[in-house]
């Protein structure tokens, strides 16, 4: 590193003085350029010092903005002021030019402070995903996810004999969904504590299904595929935050939301009888169209924690999902038949926990497990009593991996891969979104 020299305007009067006391020479013109040169050559020093010394500016501002947590707002930094000193002396003493501030350099107090709230952009992106951002008075996010689906249920229809022996048909069903569902939502900061949400979910079906044992010859397999696309359930919810976070105490927001049913319903849709038997009894039958909704309301609570740990980012929820009961002028599962009656889901519970790393002021890697455990639903026939759905009820668990990415100040890109851990959870989804912030 160079060796920074600084003339005074003294020292450059006395030089001046010098060199109009002495009689003129043939070898002035060569001093008056050398010392040009070596003027030159300090200014080039100069503008060197001081993009070194951003440099060490902006690598104190980001480890301090790391203890923001445990420390409080900052003040300007030593390097900053003498940066800031050396060059407006410099500029005014030799009228240099000095380097415009490059990206990243925290030259004054604003650009050191703007250093610092990037440096949480990762955390702020981790808690807009798990509870809200209360920081934002507006956010827009669009997203889509596609899950796959593949369960195989083996069908016996028969009798055992002598206990090992079984005579009857043994048939095969497989049930291939894809889903691509696009939403939009709206967030907005009604307060420093309180947010509102607006979900508005789009859905696209592909569901094959496939069953074995057609005719009656164990060998032979019937496939039938439908499609589905409409406006899934939109949902309206609030976030408040009931604790900041303080030393141990971590973040901690209350949800409530409820979901309308503006979806497609699955229940009393037109049937597509594939195969009878000879009785005329129905062996396969797939619907016209795919469902793209629950079909009842429903209402939930939950609480959502977050708790920072530098360099990583804890978090958890918990919640229950409560189902309105409905009536519909069809609930029966023969094509044939038409029940009218009412349908209640069962009620769900869902919880979570995972750990996030911030890598640096854009990016993060979280690692999470989430369940759902729902209850069996009922089905009441008109006039009749309640009747528990078998196999109804559901354990739908799934271990989840996310990248987020800062595009820029206000724009993030967020990716999620789940992979399902029970057969009640897809195979596998993966989402992209990408919420813009105000």
């Amino acid at each position: 590193m160079h060796t920074l020299m600084r003339i005074t305007p003294l020292a450059l009067a006395a030089l001046a003085g010098t060199a109009l006391a002495a009689p003129p020479t043939p070898d002035d013109g060569a001093d008056v350029q050398a010392l040009a040169n070596q003027l030159e050559q300090l200014k080039s020093n100069y503008a060197q010092e001081v993009r070194r010394l951003r440099e060490l500016d902006m690598q104190v501002q980001a480890m301090q903005a790391r203890l923001s947590g445990k420390v409080g707002p900052m003040a300007p930094s030593t390097a900053t002021a003498t940066a800031t000193a050396v060059e407006r002396g410099s500029t005014l003493q030799s009228g240099a030019a000095v380097p415009p501030s490059s990206e990243g350099y925290a030259s004054t107090a604003a650009e050191a402070q703007q250093a610092k709230q990037e440096s949480r952009r990762s955390v702020d992106d981790v808690k807009q995903q798990q509870s809200a951002l209360f920081s934002r008075r507006f956010t827009i996010e669009n997203s889509l996810t596609y899950a796959r689906y593949d369960r195989k249920q083996l069908t016996l229809n028969g009798f055992l004999a002598l206990d090992a022996i079984f005579l009857g048909n043994i048939a095969i069903e497989n049930v291939e969904s894809d889903s691509l569902t696009y939403n939009v939502a709206a967030r907005w900061g009604v307060s420093p504590n309180l947010t509102l949400n607006l979900d508005a979910p789009y859905l696209a079906r592909r569901t094959v299904y496939q069953k074995g044992g057609a005719g009656g010859a164990a060998a032979a397999i019937a496939q039938e595929q439908t499609n589905g696309n409409a406006l899934g359930d939109i949902g309206l919810s609030a976030n408040y935050r009931l604790f900041g976070e303080r030393g141990w105490r971590p973040e901690t927001v209350l949800t409530a939301g409820v979901t309308a049913p503006t979806g497609r319903a699955p229940y009393g849709l037109d049937w597509k009888v594939i195969e009878r038997d000879d009785d005329d009894y129905i062996r396969f039958a797939v619907p016209r169209e795919q469902p793209t909704g629950n079909g009842v309301w429903q209402a939930n609570v939950g609480l959502s924690m977050v708790k920072t740990a530098d360099p990583a980012i804890l978090f958890a929820n918990i919640g229950y999902v409560h189902s309105i009961p409905r009536g519909f002028n069809d609930i029966d599962s023969n094509p044939d038949t038409v029940n009218p009656g009412d349908v209640k889901l069962g009620g769900s519970v869902y919880f979570g926990a995972g750990v996030a790393f911030a890598f640096n002021e854009r990016t993060s890697l979280s690692l999470s497990f989430s369940d759902r455990i729902s209850a069996r639903a009922s089905t009441r026939f008109q006039g009749g009593k309640w009747m528990k759905v078998i196999g109804s009820d559901a354990n739908a668990a799934s271990l989840n991996l996310g990248v987020t990415y800062a595009l820029n100040q206000h724009t993030t890109l967020v990716t999620l891969l789940g992979i399902g851990l029970t057969p009640d959870a897809p195979d596998f989804t993966l989402a992209f979104k990408i919420p813009y912030m105000l």
